[in-house]
């Protein structure tokens, strides 16, 4: 459950980068965060 509510807020972010709200909010630091939250998984997989 965690881990696809994960994914719905992955893909919500990545919607609203690519629509530029997340610049116009200054909030692009969520994709770094992101990528920092799946870079574990990706290391041990």
């Amino acid at each position: 459950m965690l881990l696809a509510l994960f994914y719905v807020f992955s893909i919500a972010c990545i919607i609203l980068y690519y629509t530029g709200h997340l610049k116009r909010w200054n909030a692009e630091w969520i994709l770094i965060v992101l990528a920092v939250a799946v870079f574990p998984a990706v290391l041990y997989l």
